[in-house]
């Protein structure tokens, strides 16, 4: 935990001194990751009389505390945050554990008083006694736990059935463990003698361990005292516990459940879930529903062993059966159910009841109305469907618990078989985490490697179990096959045509493609065919394999229906709502991909889901899809179709044709930028201009706004760089009128490189704050388009606007989410940013550390990228090697900012005239007079006064006009260098 506030505060690396400051960082935990408002944060810390200066008290407070943490405290224009994830506060991380059952590590996390360092301040005394309650109810949890899985003091023929399954394993109490849980209870009840779980408990932990008497006294303790205090009777845990305790000691409960052969893997919440239904909160019918294989079965006989039943659990299979109470009466022996059970408080298990429905559903609902006792456990794929019935869902397993249980098997399989845990999560995801499925499949691995077990993954189908399965488990088919012989000829008809789509669909597309009749859906639902997800309806892939067809005329209709959908979201994607239509597009995106596959009209639908895709920052994936469309329609476009067909060209490295000239698609006014592979044409500057002059007058604002922006990109990079600003406000005050966030991001970011390319770090700073926002909006966090590049950028800037302070938290940040994303590009560009940060900070050393590591992961980057490292290299250590190599990377590159950076870098090493030559060769890139960059303008000083004013403008003059600067530098003065060297 990087902040601890269950006990006295910790931050991981840091001494916290004085009690303010503490408080302060106590209160920001509360709510990390959120913005608590000055105001706030000065009510909470000054209580009673506020400082004369609040505001500025605050800030001071603030900055002691960042003095002592490393970055950890971030600013808002309303207040302060604490800019550390949820799980790295242990008051937040233990709150999670407790919620997911993990009872034992949520405590462990507990160091003493919750609060500790703001005891007193009003603003903790809620927060404190919410935790505080939170942990006795887990402390009871805990204790419960550890006292089910303890053996009673006289080891009778109970213990087996007396132990826990915790964290999918097996934890046991020994004897003297019971005597230890009796001394901890005995200390709970001193200090809270009117909690009635830990009186509870201490009954039950004194029985367990053969002191019924001294529990029957704290029984007569508690309800005296319940009567005297509160005027009130003792609870159903406390009666419940008080009559364990009188009861003598019992025979092992009357079962027929069959001994485990396999461990029980995963499923612990469903396990305390149903213990919970079936014990507690009293329901007489839960019905286990989900997928043929999910693990129902094994489900139920596991929670039916873990429950506590006098009058005997009873597993009753129906899968063989064809008479529901035949089956019961051959496993009770009685002729006559009712009058046998009749006083009794027995459980029943009826399994697999989905080929019998009917008749079980009829047998348990009067079983259930004569026998006032009884419960029933029933798996099946579908509900029983009758009144009272509480359904519990088995749906295939969560990755990580699948993963344990593939594990588990494997090396069951083959006792010292190394598996994998990224391959093993593959192949569960593959198996859609059905249990049967997983196996089946680690059973193989008795007889072949795990390389070739995953290339047989897609004949799951016919994976086969062992000799002594059910017919029915022995292969994925038999399963499935089970299912599929009690449809209707119309639910297997709808069940094929699902088939279809591919990650799900709404109602709406059901209808539309499939004709879908909302009865046989939900029929198909209940017997666990498809589920329902949100507004979705789902298959798993397994199925799907099952129920395919080949059906052309569906596949069209499933086709046009996406078209239509991606033709109908486009506009939209420029406005204020393309948030939400953007979702929409995501959650389709299987759709979408299939229908682009199968469309007789490919050119059609690809045109719409362009602008998606560039918004969401997809160029890789919009390429790829681009030339398989190409592949598939030929090099002719089809009539009406010349656009998109010329879009899809220049995706493939391809000129842009006269239709993508001319067109006004949101696509075609940035053609040049979306090949890349040949370039930008070489009348890039000439076209855009005249785009923009014929667009200028366009109805639609959005239109507008988008030309003026290209025409601002345009200008420069290949143009006019001085005009780029005239082009790029007015397109931003467009956007921001229409309310397209892509718009606002692609001309502030713009907007911040000119600042930056006429050296105003300070306003390009500000500049570049607002579109990380809107960068992660659209296309979520750590991709090549999200906060990732915006926080490197912002780190760099700070850096070189003096706040170097600032860009280290940034980078920091920066440096953490590139190591989430794996982007071992990003990282590299995080350590040179780091780099220059730690030669502006003093610290040489570690800048040629960090950029020898850099070069050396040899990574495919581009050629600017390589030089710039090469220049900050070379004012680290020896310059002469990596400046010749910076030189000869830009020799040929047309980034006219990236030049003149590694010119400015250049000339720093050399004498006055050569050095004023090259910042006259990278003004002329760079398009302005004179540089605010300070670096700069120190060198220009040092040049001018070492030529004086006339030499130095003659220089700069000579430098403006040398049309390839960087051969020029390599020619002459850094041999030059060389030499003196």
């Amino acid at each position: 935990m990087r902040v601890g506030i269950l006990g006295p505060l910790r931050v991981a690396g840091a001494e916290i001194g004085g009690a303010r400051v503490r408080a302060l960082l106590v209160r920001l935990a509360l709510d990390p990751g959120r913005v608590v408002t000055a105001d706030r944060l000065i009510d909470d810390l000054w209580p009673g009389e506020a400082p004369a200066h609040p505001v500025a008290a605050l800030q001071s407070l603030v900055s002691r505390a960042r003095r002592e943490t490393s970055g950890i405290i971030a600013s808002h224009p309303s207040g302060y945050s604490l800019d550390v994830p949820v799980d790295e506060v242990d008051a937040w991380a233990f709150e999670r554990l407790v919620r997911g059952g993990d009872v034992h590590r949520a405590l462990g996390l507990w160091r003493g008083a919750a609060l500790a360092d703001a005891a007193g301040l009003p603003f903790s005394a809620a927060p404190a006694a919410r935790l505080e309650e939170l942990r006795l109810t887990a402390l009871a949890t805990r204790i419960g736990l550890d006292l089910a899985a303890a053996p009673p003091a006289d080891g009778d023929r109970t213990t087996a059935k007396r132990r826990a399954t915790i964290d999918g394993g097996e934890r046991g109490v020994d004897g003297d463990g019971l005597g230890g849980l009796v001394a901890e209870l005995e200390e709970l009840v001193a200090a809270h003698p009117s909690r009635e779980p830990f009186h509870a408990l201490l009954m039950r932990a004194l029985v367990a361990h053969g002191r019924r008497a001294e529990a029957l006294a704290v029984f007569e303790r508690i309800k005296e005292a319940l009567a005297d205090e509160l005027g009130a009777d003792p609870g159903p845990d406390l009666r419940e516990a008080h009559l364990a305790a009188l009861r003598d000691a019992e025979p092992s409960p009357r079962s027929n459940l069959p001994a485990r052969l396999t461990s029980f893997v995963g499923r612990s919440e469903d396990v305390a879930r149903l213990k919970t239904l079936l014990g507690g909160e009293g329901a007489r019918l839960v019905t286990l529903v989900g997928p043929g294989g999910a693990g129902k079965t094994r489900l139920a006989v596991e929670v039916a062993a873990g429950l506590d039943v006098p009058d005997g659990t009873w597993l009753v299979e129906l899968a063989a059966a064809t008479d529901v109470r035949a089956a019961m009466e051959g496993v009770l022996k009685a002729t006559d159910l009712v009058a046998a059970l009749r006083g009794t408080a027995p459980l029943i298990v009826l399994d697999n009841c989905e080929h019998v429905i009917e008749q079980a559903a009829r047998v348990a609902e009067r079983l259930l109305s004569e026998v006032a006792g009884l419960r029933i456990m029933a798996t099946s794929r579908e509900p029983l469907d009758i009144p009272g019935e509480m359904i519990h869902a088995v749906p295939p397993l969560p990755e990580e618990q699948a993963v344990g249980l593939f594990m588990d098997r494997a090396a069951a399989a083959r006792p010292g078989l190394e598996v994998d845990r990224a391959q093993a999560a593959r192949i569960c995801r593959e198996l859609d985490g059905i249990p049967l499925a997983i196996e089946l499949a680690a059973a193989r691995l008795r007889t072949m490697p795990v390389s070739v077990l995953v290339e047989q993954l897609g004949d799951r189908l016919a994976f086969r179990g062992g000799r002594t399965a059910e017919p029915r488990h022995r292969t994925l088919r038999a399963v499935i096959d089970w299912s599929w012989n009690l449809l209707s000829e119309r639910e297997r008809e709808l069940l094929r045509g699902l088939t279809v789509f591919s990650g799900g669909a709404t109602y709406d597309a059901i209808a539309r493609v499939c004709g879908g009749d909302p009865d046989l859906l939900s029929s198909l639902v209940d017997k666990s065919l498809i589920a329902i997800s949100g507004d979705r309806y789902t298959m798993l892939e397994t199925i799907r394999q099952y129920a395919a067809a080949d059906l052309p005329g569906l596949r069209q209709t499933h086709a046009r229906y996406y078209t239509e959908l991606a033709e109908t979201a486009e506009p939209h994607l420029r406005t204020g709502g393309q948030l939400r239509w953007l979702a929409l597009l995501d959650a389709e995106q299987g759709n979408l991909d299939a229908a682009l596959r199968h469309s007789a009209d490919p050119l059609r639908l690809i045109l719409p889901r362009f602008w998606s895709w560039i918004v969401r920052g997809r160029r890789h994936e919009m390429a790829e899809q681009a030339a398989a469309v190409l592949r598939r329609v030929g090099d002719v476009p089809p009539e009406g179709r010349e656009v998109a067909h010329g879009l899809c060209r220049v995706l493939a490295g391809g000129e842009p044709t006269a239709a993508v000239r001319e067109s006004d698609h949101p696509a075609a006014l940035s053609f040049w930028a979306l090949g890349g592979a040949l370039g930008p044409p070489a009348d890039v500057v000439e076209h855009t201009e005249m785009s923009v002059e014929r667009l200028r007058t366009h109805p639609d604002p959005w239109t507008r706004s988008a030309a003026l922006l290209v025409g601002g990109v345009v200008r420069f990079e290949y143009g006019p760089v001085a005009g780029a600003e005239d082009l790029l406000e007015p397109a931003l005050v467009g956007f921001r009128k229409t309310g397209d966030r892509w718009g606002q991001w692609a001309a502030l970011y713009w907007l911040s490189l000119v600042a930056e390319n006429r050296g105003d770090f300070a306003a390009a700073v500000a500049l570049a704050e607002e579109p990380e926002r809107l960068a992660a909006e659209l296309a979520g966090l750590d991709t090549p388009l999200g906060p990732m590049t915006f926080l490197l950028r912002a780190g760099q800037l700070k850096c070189r606007a003096g706040d170097l302070a600032g860009a280290a938290a940034t980078l920091e940040r920066a440096r953490e989410s590139a190591a989430r994303s794996q982007d071992q590009e990003m990282a590299a560009r995080v350590m040179h940013a780091r780099a220059e940060l730690a030669r502006r900070s003093g610290d040489p050393g570690a800048a040629a550390r960090l950029l020898e590591a850099a070069l050396a992961m040899d990574l495919d980057t581009s050629p600017q990228f390589r030089a710039l490292m090469n220049v900050e290299l070379a004012r680290v250590g020896e310059p002469v090697k990596p400046l010749r190599a910076a030189l000869e990377l830009m020799a040929t590159c047309s980034d006219r900012t990236a030049r003149a950076s590694v010119l400015e870098g250049v000339a720093e090493h050399l004498a006055p005239v050569t050095a004023a030559e090259l910042l006259g060769a990278a003004r002329a890139l760079r398009g302005i007079r004179e540089s605010a960059d300070p670096f700069v303008g120190a060198l220009a000083a040092r040049c001018r006064d070492a030529l004086g004013a006339e030499g130095y403008e003659a220089a700069l003059a000579r430098g403006a006009a040398i049309p390839d600067p960087e051969r020029y530098a390599l020619r002459g003065p850094l041999p030059d260098l060389c030499r003196t060297r």
